[in-house]
C-alpha cells in the first residue's frame, strides 16, 4: 500500500481544489479617494469577485505557500511577514531563505488551521488559490478572516473563473497589486521587467523550432493524470509545446486535470513528457513508472522526460517563470 505523506497530500490537494475555489478572479488596484495615516492613498482592488480596500500598508502579513513567501520577500517586506504557511512542502530559494529564518512557520506541509493562522494575528494574507481558505478542511475561511480585520489576496491564476484560463502573465497583475498594497511600486516594476525579459529571451530562442508535441502529467503511485488546461498549459505553451493536452478537449471541460489510463497516453505517442514533483523521492518514482510502463515511447526513447518542481506551477508565482526557461531547454537544449 502507498504511503500518503504531507507533502504528498499538499501536492494532491492542488489536484482537489478547484471544485472547492470560490468565483472570482484578480483585476488591477485603484487609489482610493482619501489619504491613510502612513502617507499612502488606500488602495482598493477586486480578487475573487470580492471588492476590498488596504487602507494601509500591512504589517502583519502571512504567505500562505512558499512561493508566496518567496514573491513577499523579493519585494522587500519580510520585516512586515508574521507568518509562512505550508513551509515544509518547498524550501525557499537560497537566495532569500535568511530573509525568513525568524518568520514563524504555520502548519506543516498543508495550509494551516483555521487557529494556528489567526492566532498570529494577520492584516493580510497572501495565498496561490482560494482553496487554502476552505472551512470544511478546517482552514480559516475568507469571511473570517475578514471578521478578523485580514485583508485576502488570491493570485489572480488561483481565482476559480480564472483557473482553467490561467496565464502566466496573471502573475504581473499579482506583482503590480502587491507593489500598490505594500508601497514598493519600484521594486514590483524591477521584478515584472526581470520576468519580462526572462520570457523574451526564451520565446526569441524557440522561434523557429519545430515544435515538439508535449504532453504533460502527474504520477502518483500508479494513478496517472494529463493536465489541459490553466496556468500550467500556458506554460507548456510558452515553452514551444505543441500541447497534447488542450482546454478544447472535454476531460478538460470543468477542471484543469483529468485522470487517464496508460493506454490513452500511449496512443498520442508525445514527443515528450513534462511532469511535476515534490521532491527528489519522487521524482525518481515518477521516471521509473513512466520508463518502465513507456518503454515505446518516443518521449521515453528520447529521453525527454522533464521534471518541474510541483511549486513552480503554482498561481502567482515566480516559478512560473523558470518553469518556461528550464521546459523550453529540456525540449530545445539547442536553441541555447
Amino acid at each position: 500500500m502507498t504511503t500518503i505523506t504531507p507533502r504528498r497530500l499538499a501536492v494532491s490537494s492542488l489536484l482537489a481544489a478547484g471544485a472547492l475555489l470560490l468565483a472570482g478572479c484578480g483585476s488591477a488596484v485603484a487609489p482610493a479617494a482619501t489619504g491613510t495615516d502612513d502617507g499612502r492613498e488606500p488602495v482598493s482592488l477586486q480578487n475573487c469577485g470580492r471588492d476590498f480596500v488596504v487602507d494601509e500598508v500591512p504589517d502583519a502579513v502571512v504567505g500562505m505557500h512558499p512561493s508566496q513567501t518567496e514573491l513577499l520577500l523579493r519585494l522587500g517586506v519580510a520585516d512586515r511577514l508574521v507568518g509562512q504557511a505550508q513551509a515544509a512542502a518547498q524550501a525557499l530559494p537560497a537566495d532569500v531563505a535568511d530573509l525568513a529564518a525568524d518568520v514563524p512557520v504555520i502548519g506543516g506541509a498543508m495550509p494551516p488551521s483555521r487557529e494556528d493562522l489567526l492566532s498570529v494575528q494577520p492584516d493580510f494574507v497572501y495565498s496561490p488559490t482560494t482553496y487554502e481558505f476552505t472551512a470544511e478542511q478546517g482552514f480559516a475561511s475568507i469571511e473570517q478572516l475578514d471578521q478578523a480585520g485580514s485583508a485576502v489576496y488570491v493570485a489572480t491564476g488561483g481565482c476559480s473563473d480564472r483557473r482553467m484560463t490561467g496565464e502566466v502573465a496573471d502573475l504581473f497583475t499579482d506583482i503590480d497589486n502587491l507593489g500598490a498594497i505594500f508601497d514598493v511600486r519600484a521594486e514590483a516594476d524591477q521584478l515584472v521587467s526581470q520576468a519580462r525579459a526572462d520570457l523574451a529571451v526564451v520565446a526569441d530562442a524557440i522561434e523557429d523550432v519545430d515544435r515538439l508535441r508535449v504532453a504533460q502529467v502527474y504520477v502518483e503511485g500508479t494513478t496517472l493524470s494529463a493536465i489541459g488546461a490553466g496556468v500550467e498549459y500556458d506554460i507548456l505553451a510558452l515553452a514551444g509545446a505543441d500541447n497534447v493536452f488542450s482546454p478544447d478537449q472535454p476531460a478538460f471541460a470543468d477542471f484543469f486535470a483529468a485522470a487517464i489510463t496508460p493506454e490513452s497516453l500511449a496512443a498520442e505517442a508525445p514527443d515528450a513528457l513534462v511532469f511535476t514533483v515534490y521532491d527528489e523521492n519522487h521524482e525518481s518514482a515518477v521516471r521509473d513508472y513512466l520508463t518502465s510502463t513507456f518503454p515505446d515511447l518516443p518521449a521515453v526513447r528520447e529521453g525527454r522526460l522533464i521534471a518541474v518542481s510541483s511549486a513552480d506551477v503554482f498561481p502567482g508565482t515566480l516559478g512560473n517563470v523558470s518553469a518556461v526557461r528550464q521546459i523550453a531547454e529540456g525540449l530545445y537544449p539547442e536553441a541555447f
